[in-house]
């Protein structure tokens, strides 16, 4: 194997059996349960869902901000070769932000609303490098150009109501790169933006990941996005991985009944004027998950095991796994 290949498949995140869990219901729920994921090097992993699966959770245990009365229960978390859920208090504060950062979906919740925009980068910057004001100042400036906002000296001195929706989420990702991360943990960075401006975010997160090598981790459960920046895909249903392999496989040729039915209910699919196919049911809270595969009480193929047995991972190839009693016995063959 070549240098660039050894260095292309370099884990900058690892996630192995990561469970976190909330009262609900007068009981500690398990929101997150048993889940593991990797991100390498350069590359950008797409963690699909509807809403309620988990997907955020997740995003925020690994970055170790589960907010009360969550817990992080179980698992090993690695961010560049580091376990986060044992270091300190404050190397876990230097680890965020120099070696991973995370964007959300609605920027108008996260920054400031009295505080300019390139106070907040500034601010960042010198949380993380020991440099003046001024120097601090430039590299935001430098950061705004990077990542497309016009007039970005002008536009320091902006408070955030002054700017429109995709310049706000441009706000965000540059402060995400004050300090050049190697994971840039993306939580629905499109959700609140119409149709253009996502595109341009889009393009925007794909032109600087080429340009950086950063990993990504992009959480969305807009499955028509993924094509646009994954290279692997891991869908989630109700705190579990249901499916996941490289892009062309999970979206080309989905196995799990679930994802099929995401991909089904995309817009574009059904003829001018027909409805749009839908999956059955919504995503049960989690003191309601059914006690074999989560998604057993929607699914059009479920048969008896589906209801009682947990479905261990299926081995569709040596780069696709499906978690499903029917793929399973379609296959003949599992592994744990």
């Amino acid at each position: 194997m070549s240098e660039a290949r050894a260095r292309a498949r370099e884990l900058v995140l690892e996630v192995r059996d990561l469970s976190t869990s909330f009262p609900i219901d007068g009981a500690r729920r398990r929101v997150v349960d048993r889940v593991s994921l990797e991100v390498a090097a350069g590359e950008t992993l797409a963690l699909v869902g509807e809403s309620g699966c988990g997907k955020s959770v997740t995003a925020l245990s690994a970055m170790r901000l589960v907010p009360k009365p969550g817990l992080v229960e179980s698992g090993t978390i690695r961010i560049g070769g580091k376990d986060v859920r044992t270091l300190p208090v404050t190397e876990m504060r230097r680890v965020r932000g120099n070696d991973v950062s995370m964007i959300f979906q609605e920027p108008m919740t996260s920054l400031n609303p009295v505080q300019t925009c390139g106070a907040q980068v500034v601010e960042g910057i010198r949380l993380h490098h020991r440099v003046s004001n001024a120097e601090a100042r430039r590299q935001a400036g430098a950061l705004f150009s990077q990542v497309g906002i016009p007039d970005a000296e002008a536009r320091l001195d902006a408070y955030p109501h002054q700017l429109s929706g995709g310049m706000r989420q441009r706000v965000m990702i540059a402060m995400a790169l004050a300090s050049r991360p190697r994971l840039l943990i993306a939580d629905e960075p499109t959700t609140a933006l119409d149709v253009t401006i996502q595109a341009q975010i889009l393009e925007l997160l794909r032109s600087l990941q080429r340009d950086l090598g950063m990993a990504i981790l992009l959480i969305t459960h807009d499955v028509g996005i993924v094509n646009e920046l994954a290279d692997r895909v891991a869908v989630m249903y109700a705190g579990r991985i249901a499916e996941e392999g490289p892009r062309r496989d999970v979206l080309g040729a989905p196995r799990h009944p679930y994802t099929q039915g995401l991909l089904r209910s995309l817009p574009g699919r059904a003829a001018p004027g027909e409805r749009l196919e839908e999956i059955p049911g919504v995503v049960p809270p989690p003191s309601q998950w059914p006690s074999g595969c989560r998604f057993s009480n929607r699914c059009p193929i479920a048969f008896e095991p589906c209801d009682s047995i947990e479905p261990e991972r299926t081995a569709v190839s040596a780069v696709h796994g499906v978690w499903c009693h029917a793929v399973a016995r379609d296959l003949g063959a599992s592994e744990p």
